[in-house]
């Protein structure tokens, strides 16, 4: 993934105190009225849903990131399975980090010294409280890539964790695919299309001209020893997914709209929207870059 022109594309900056929470909040949301306001988005028990969310855009919660996952979890049931993102970019190569950038005489120390990826320990970074939360969770299991790790819980949680790829880390050896294979939902839970991992799938599976590659690396343990691996990927580009989501939901009927908290809550098929998106891309990307 294209670290240098989107260093934060996997990342959640949502930088609203505590005290506006409490401002822009009529009345506290609970694990009972987050269920209620999830069941009557659509949400319903035996799903497979990847969740991206935004604490702060929910309004103030009584138990904060706790309650949230109590709420999607007895809403799912132990027959649904719940999926969210634990990425880690700060395991990436450093030489091309901008923001912020580092010395570059700190470059070789990083590569060196930075701890391996663990999926039992390493914090994600900038994804969120709901997602850091959810990590820690009990019987939460992670996929073992040291980017774009995926957590689940629940009946298909070792069926997408299991088998994450090194390299393409959110193509087709990813746990979108698992979830794509699956009939899987997508809940954007107080963010938008920019935070929808699943256009992802879609950028690796789509053909367009300009798709470009590029080699990045990580600490991992490998045989019990540390090693800076070396790993493929596809240069990303996230600038057109808000574009991609708002003529999806202008042009189908897949998209449920509804409030949850003091938020508002996007549900959708994964499949109909990577599907559309690989379209979509093939269409306009190659436009844009031939016009």
């Amino acid at each position: 993934m294209n670290w240098r022109i989107r260093p934060s594309a996997f990342t959640m900056r949502f930088t609203m105190s505590e005290g506006d929470v409490v401002q822009r909040t009529q009345t506290p949301a609970t694990v009972a009225s987050l269920k209620a306001d999830l069941a009557n988005l659509g949400v319903c028990p035996g799903m497979v849903l990847l969740v991206h969310s935004s604490l702060s855009a929910l309004g103030w919660v009584c138990g904060g990131a706790v309650a949230v996952i109590q709420a999607l979890q007895e809403t799912l049931t132990t027959r649904g399975t719940l999926v969210m993102p634990s990425f880690t970019t700060g395991l990436t190569d450093p030489q091309d980090w901008q923001h912020p950038p580092v010395p570059e005489e700190w470059k070789a120390t990083i590569r060196s010294d930075t701890p391996a990826f663990d999926p039992r320990r390493t914090p994600t970074r900038e994804m969120g409280r709901i997602a850091e939360t959810f990590r820690t969770w009990p019987n939460v299991l992670r996929s073992n890539q040291p980017h774009v790790s995926f957590s689940a819980w629940g009946a298909e949680a070792k069926t997408i964790t299991d088998g994450h790829a090194l390299d393409y880390g959110l193509g087709d050896g990813s746990p979108l695919a698992r979830i794509y294979d699956l009939d899987g939902w997508i809940l954007l839970l107080g963010v938008g299309f920019a935070n929808n991992t699943s256009l992802h799938l879609a950028e690796h599976r789509a053909s367009f001209s300009g798709k470009t590659e590029e080699i990045n690396g990580a600490p991992m343990n490998i045989d019990g020893q540390r090693k800076w691996v070396t790993i493929h990927d596809i240069v990303t580009d996230m600038d057109d997914f808000p574009t991609i989501g708002a003529q999806f939901m202008a042009e189908t009927d897949w998209v449920r709209a509804e409030p949850v908290g003091a938020g508002r809550a996007l549900l959708m098929p994964q499949r109909p929207i990577v599907d559309y998106a690989v379209r979509w891309m093939e269409a306009h990307r190659v436009a844009a870059e031939s016009g």
